[in-house]
């Protein structure tokens, strides 16, 4: 039976290492934000590398949701000599402004991926000009976390990417917990390099995930926003602050 693990984050969240981390268990396969080509023919007029993001993905909500519930693609099992028997889908909120709802992951196992306002902005305008609200999905994320958290009767699993920088093992212990799997010492590290599995945008983003062969130290340098994007970060901190009170640490 495959289990089917749905990362919830938004942009600069520290996702791309957790999809490296789960990508490292020989029993996990990795995607790498199945919705994005949808939301940028769809919904979206102007996203670094575009084009070939379109031209590189299936672009129709409803395959690529079928797609997700069916078996595991099978080349990553080839090139291991296993078979993987976990599915770990990174999922970007922004994203999910298509025909899809709640009802189109009913099996699937969630976990939210959450990051300080300050900070996610602050690595998101390192990499384009400006920023919005609308660029980090915090509704839907809102909205997907309570209807799961009445399904389940408790919270949903949430992590923090600074949780994760601080202590690595500790946290992804506790998410495997929380997820039903079996910890696996493999998560700590990587090698590094470029992955099949990455999405075609990664020259774009990808560029200190590729240098890394692991978790980084936490951040604790100071960060200093400009004041519009001060005033993004006051709008963005309620949802951080309500799914942050049942992070596990």
């Amino acid at each position: 039976m495959t289990i089917r693990i749905a990362m919830w984050s938004g942009p600069r969240n520290l996702s791309t290492a957790m999809m490296r981390s789960f990508g490292s268990r020989a029993d996990t396969f990795v995607s790498d934000e199945p919705f994005y080509g949808c939301f940028l023919k769809h919904g979206c007029a102007s996203h670094p590398m575009r084009e070939e993001t379109i031209g590189a993905m299936d672009c129709d909500w409803a395959r690529v949701t079928a797609a997700l519930r069916g078996p595991i693609p099978q080349g990553q099992s080839l090139e291991r000599g296993t078979v993987p028997s976990i599915w770990y889908q990174k999922h970007m909120w922004h994203h999910m402004v298509g025909p899809i709802g709640y009802e189109d992951f009913a099996g699937f196992k969630h976990a939210f991926l959450i990051r300080e306002p300050e900070r996610m902005i602050a690595s998101y305008l390192r990499k384009r000009e400006s920023a919005a609200f609308e660029d980090f999905g915090l509704e839907r994320q809102a909205e997907f976390f309570e209807r799961e958290a009445d399904r389940l009767g408790t919270a949903p699993p949430v992590i923090d990417a600074n949780d994760v920088l601080a202590n690595p093992e500790g946290v992804l212990f506790g998410l495997c917990t929380a997820l039903g799997i079996p910890w696996d010492e493999a998560m700590l590290s990587w090698a590094p390099g470029r992955r099949d599995t990455d999405g075609p945008w990664a020259p774009h983003w990808y560029s200190a995930v590729e240098n890394s062969t692991g978790f980084g130290p936490p951040e604790t340098e100071p960060i200093d926003l400009p004041s519009e994007a001060l005033k993004l970060a006051e709008c963005c901190r309620p949802y951080y602050q309500r799914l942050a009170r049942h992070k596990i640490s």
